[in-house]
């Protein structure tokens, strides 16, 4: 199982080169594909209906029709990642997260965090990306417990 990280545009590769890094630590294979939900919709169709057994990754912002259109035609997971956008206050992320009936599209904002609930999914029939997920939430317990150590536990006197 892989996944498929569809960008809306170009100007979104940045962004999901951030998902691909981790996807690559956690040993999940990926595609990066550029399609158009507005612009180019046969041309995403043809890309959902080429795959099976992957997970899509979807990153568009604005008025991301891309994360439900994708969702709507296909009966694999979808994570829409939509890069956050200053010039609208974030405002613009509502258009991931409000779905019509029977498109379920999974929101999630930071890249890193997008990664890790992909290796999740592809886990499910992957031990050794299971075995990485582990490992990487056992290197997460052990930040905060690090943390926790390093300011002390002094009554503030």
């Amino acid at each position: 199982m892989k996944a498929v990280i569809i960008m809306g545009s170009k100007a979104d590769l940045d962004f999901a080169k951030k998902i691909a890094e981790k996807l690559d630590e956690f040993g999940v294979e990926y595609e990066l594909r550029i399609a158009s939900a507005h612009k180019t919709p046969e041309k995403v169709l043809e890309i959902v209906k080429s795959y099976e057994d992957v997970v899509f990754v979807t990153v568009a912002g604005r008025s991301n029709a891309l994360s439900g259109f994708v969702d709507a035609n296909t009966p694999h997971p979808v994570i829409a990642c939509p890069p956050y956008s200053d010039k609208f206050a974030g405002v613009d992320v509502f258009s991931s997260l409000r779905m019509p009936s029977g498109v379920a599209p999974m929101v999630v904002l930071e890249p890193e965090n997008c990664a890790l609930a992909v290796a999740k999914i592809v886990a499910l029939k992957d031990g050794d990306v299971r075995r990485r997920v582990e490992e990487y939430q056992r290197r997460k317990k052990e930040e905060v417990i690090r943390a926790d150590e390093e300011i002390g536990h002094g009554s503030g006197d």
